[in-house]
């Protein structure tokens, strides 16, 4: 039930300040905050109760949800699946951290109360289904009503051009949710679920009964077309979905068969659909521009969420489901994705290192560090994906706090640009060392979490026999470019004599630096503290994911 609960609660929570009456919108805040920090306490139980040793699914809930006979087309099932793994519990806790990082930051949110923590209480809940859903279709339920949430998040509380960034948000997500679809329903209809059709043939009573010799059993009987189609169960179970054994022999995605369409085999361009359809959201240059448009124009906490959160669905989504069912796929274009990849390293540090407004260059340190996952990934090494999921969490944590230190100084002078102050380390000290510690973490100082991140995706990369070693060298860049930007924002904004850009009716501007408050401080703090703590004990997060990323592996290995 654990799993359930980091699902459902929130979604309660949401429905619960939806119904509640404005006169009680004094409570809506400390709902959210009750319901995000149960989550945490229960993501903490799934990573108490986590077997590190174990490289399969654990602490899995299912039920029995759709199901409809389809005559000769066999049988039609989907199931409530969700478990977790070594790819999904980090992601898991990360997401439960920010979430409450997220309604702290979100205390002086003073309009629309009742809308704002009801989108906010369902998003968090939408988010930690995308990362336990293990039923394809489930997976995609909760991957678009994401969109809903986010879109109203930015369109009703963001900047000047807030309905644009909404708009372009939702519409470059919307396209990538459609490829998405295409490729999913390709596959529903390639694929069996052995243990149902096992069932529904009487070869077992139940799918308890199901052992790994009767799967094996079925998976022969349908590549020797014993198997009557009335009683073929087509599933969206991930697990089944990965298995090349359970695609039907004339299935129009069967890794066996190469249709040609467009001028490429029907798996590489269902590799290719299912990609771009991620990539929009990590996201990948060149799919990439709807990203600094949102980050600008969203409230300081949906910025917080949007990069510590949202865009690992991204780089989940290339290694729960793009890789994992098209690993012929993924192993044909390894140079090209790393190309990809390192082109958003150096795309986004250069571009980071031309921006003005704060706000912006993080966006693109965001694209650029994103960068990172896909070379991790496409490496196809247990050290480069080890790194890339470290990479998202670490990211999740910096990105969080850059945002974060961005809201507290538009919060006293509304002004982003970099050339608008001077000198701020004299009265904001401890503003000042929080914001080093956030900007020496990204740009990869050693002891801090973004070190760990990009040590291993490129020692992934170099030695990867997919990958030529010149890309890791071009790749390698991108943390001399980050150095870049970081120190130089660093010097420009708070060393020298003080001085802050004139604004609205105050003639000196540095009257209203109040160093950090304790609410800012308890956003700050603790994620300053975990990335010093991930830096210097990265195996919490690789013990997690080591089992599960040498399992996953074998299916690349060259024979």
């Amino acid at each position: 039930m654990v799993l359930s609960l980091l699902i459902f609660l929130p979604l309660a929570g949401s429905l619960l300040v939806a119904t509640l009456p404005e006169s009680q919108k004094a409570y809506f805040r400390w709902i959210a905050l009750v319901v995000t920090l149960a989550d945490l306490v229960l993501a903490g139980f799934a990573y108490a109760a986590f077997d590190r040793a174990s490289a399969g699914y654990q602490l899995l809930e299912k039920a029995d949800w759709i199901t409809l006979s389809l005559g000769n087309l066999g049988i039609a099932s989907i199931d409530y699946l969700v478990g977790v793994d070594g790819f999904s519990l980090p992601l898991v806790v990360l997401s439960a951290v920010v979430m409450v990082i997220g309604v702290v930051a979100s205390w002086n949110i003073t309009h629309r109360l009742k809308a704002y923590y009801a989108l906010y209480l369902l998003l968090t809940g939408t988010i930690m289904g995308c990362f336990l859903a293990l039923d394809f279709f489930l997976f995609f339920l909760f991957f678009e009503f994401m969109l809903l949430p986010m879109y109203f998040l930015i369109g009703l509380w963001g900047g000047p051009r807030r309905e644009y960034a909404s708009i372009k948000f939702f519409l470059y997500t919307l396209l990538g949710s459609l490829l998405i679809l295409l490729v999913m329903i390709g596959l529903y209809l390639s694929v069996m679920d052995p243990v149902s059709t096992a069932v529904a043939a009487g070869l077992v009573p139940d799918a308890s009964a199901a052992t790994d010799e009767v799967i094996r059993a079925m998976q022969t009987y349908l590549q020797n077309g014993q198997v009557n189609p009335a009683q073929i169960v087509h599933t969206f179970d991930m697990r089944f979905l990965a298995d090349g054994g359970n695609y039907l022999p004339d299935a129009f995605l069967n890794p066996a068969a190469e249709p040609i369409v467009l001028g490429l085999p029907a798996r590489m361009l269902a590799f290719w659909a299912i990609f771009i359809g991620f990539a929009i959201k990590l996201p990948i240059v060149p799919v990439h521009t709807w990203l600094p448009d949102a980050h600008v124009e969203a409230p300081t906490p949906v910025s917080v969420v949007l990069a510590g959160v949202l865009l690992k669905i991204g780089g989940y989504g290339f290694l729960r489901i793009a890789w994992s069912f098209f690993p012929d796929g993924a192993a044909e274009y390894a140079q090209t994705l790393a190309g990809l990849g390192t082109l958003s390293i150096v795309y986004g540090g250069l571009n980071a290192l031309a921006q003005s407004d704060v706000k912006k260059l993080i966006a693109y340190s965001s694209v650029s560090h994103m960068g990172f996952v896909l070379l991790g990934v496409a490496s196809l090494t247990a050290e480069g994906i080890n790194g890339a999921i470290y990479q998202m969490v670490s990211h999740g944590v910096l990105s969080a706090m850059l945002f974060l230190i961005v809201g507290v100084l538009y919060d006293r002078t509304h002004d982003r640009r970099i050339d608008s102050y001077r000198g701020l380390i004299q009265p904001m000290p401890q503003y000042t060392v929080l914001t080093a510690v956030a900007f020496f973490g990204s740009l990869g100082l050693p002891g801090f979490s973004g070190f760990v991140g990009e040590l291993f995706t490129l020692m992934g990369s170099f030695q990867s026999e997919w990958l030529p070693g010149w890309l890791t060298a071009v790749a390698a860049t991108g943390i001399l470019l980050a150095a870049a930007y970081f120190l130089w924002t660093l010097q420009r904004m708070f060393f020298g004599p003080t001085w802050v850009r004139p604004f609205d009716n105050h003639h000196d501007g540095t009257a209203v630096l109040a160093d950090l408050t304790a609410r800012e401080k308890l956003m700050l703090v603790p994620l300053g503290v975990m990335a010093l703590i991930l830096g210097l004990f990265p195996n919490l997060v690789f013990d997690l994911s080591g089992a599960t990323v040498a399992q996953w592996l074998v299916k690349f290995a060259v024979e």
